[in-house]
């Protein structure tokens, strides 16, 4: 246990508590660290309501007929349904859809032909997605309208329809559009807060000439930037809390999952948006660089993720770069905690992801923040 004792010796527990009392005395910092998150939050959570293309549609069918091969192909000619799978039950299927990999399931029962062939009602069960309550709207919308033309067109002179649709909806049976917006903000503003500050806070020390300060005390480089990261941390943190707060008070998002996972892997990526901030502070001379670099970087990051637009409605290269975006993979991480209650077993790609971003932009920005300081 040497190495922790040498780690929170008194020099760095000094710049630690020198950072904190710096960052405390900062009006603009606390309004930073406060305000944004809080009107973000609000304002995407009311707003937001975009429109969705493809959705991703998954298939049992257990009848093997025509009848049954001409509605999967009726629902996919137009383009908005997108056979994505075919499965053998109705329990792969439903996994399939708690996993995220389908939006929408069409499971056709075996005596689904033979219900036609005798002009009785044949019922078709529907599972959707429902985090995403725009999307699901949309696909029960449609999936009504085109079975039912496909009813008329098979058989045109009978009434009341054979084809009987059942549909259940998964994880959001209110269809509330702020259940998928906010856990999306809730990454965005994490994305901007954490960059904008911690780039803001190391740029401050150039502008006021305490970095040369800084560089005459008996300190390590590392201990100077470690005892920039902790208070950021700590201070960041609290966002996470406060956001989270505000999507289960303000618009009832529920919260199905583990906490310590959601509070660990938050936490991994507020690393990320520091690695970004003290990247963007080596580069820039003064805080309005900073904050005109950041919209530059953090913008594209936004569109990429699906916190606004789903991922699925992009053209096929962006769906593609957007797997190169940490916000992607931390916004499906709080989605699938807070909405779906899924652990590692099914989030475990998007984790693994994070942490990789998180040691390359903290090596790459450590490095150049070292290069500054000598």
């Amino acid at each position: 246990m040497h190495w922790i004792k040498s780690l929170f010796n008194s020099r760095v527990l000094s710049l630690v508590i020198k950072e904190f009392r710096q960052i405390l005395r900062s009006k603009e910092t606390l309004v930073l660290l406060i305000i944004p998150p809080t009107v973000q939050m609000l304002l995407y959570g009311f707003a937001l309501n975009p429109d969705v293309h493809y959705i991703k549609l998954g298939v049992v069918d257990y009848a093997h007929t025509y009848e049954s091969r001409e509605l999967v192909s009726s629902l996919t000619e137009n383009k908005v349904f997108l056979a994505d799978k075919f499965m053998s039950n109705a329990q792969d299927l439903g996994e399939q859809v708690r996993q995220g990999k389908v939006t929408a399931g069409l499971i056709i029962p075996p005596d689904f032909n033979q219900n036609l062939m005798a002009a009785k009602p044949a019922e078709v069960q529907v599972l959707i997605d429902a985090v995403d309550a725009n999307t699901a709207g949309i696909a029960q919308g449609y999936l009504n309208q085109i079975i039912s033309q496909f009813n008329q067109r098979l058989f045109p002179n009978t009434a009341p329809p054979l084809i009987d649709t059942q549909t259940t909806f998964l994880y959001n049976p209110g269809l509330s559009s702020s259940w998928f917006f906010v856990p999306g903000v809730l990454g965005l503003v994490l994305t901007l807060i954490s960059s904008l500050t911690s780039s803001v806070t190391v740029v401050r020390e150039k502008d006021t000439g305490t970095l040369e300060q800084l560089l005459m005390t008996p300190a390590e480089a590392w201990e100077i930037l470690l005892a920039k990261i902790v208070p950021l941390f700590t201070l960041l943190m609290g966002d996470v809390i406060l956001a989270l707060s505000l999507g289960r008070l303000v618009f009832g998002v529920p919260f199905r999952g583990n906490v310590f996972l959601f509070l660990g892997l938050s936490g991994v990526y507020l690393f990320v948006g520091i690695g970004v901030g003290i990247m963007l502070a080596t580069v820039c001379r003064t805080q309005q660089q900073v904050v005109l670099t950041s919209f530059f970087i953090n913008l594209p990051l936004v569109q990429l993720s699906g916190a606004i637009s789903p991922i699925e409605s992009m053209p096929l290269v962006f769906r593609y770069l957007s797997l190169l975006n940490p916000l992607r993979h931390y916004i499906a991480i709080v989605r699938g905690i807070l909405l779906k209650g899924v652990g590692l077993e099914v989030l475990w790609f998007n984790a693994i992801a994070l942490i990789l971003f998180v040691v390359v932009l903290l090596s790459i920005s450590i490095n150049k923040f070292r290069r500054q300081l000598s």
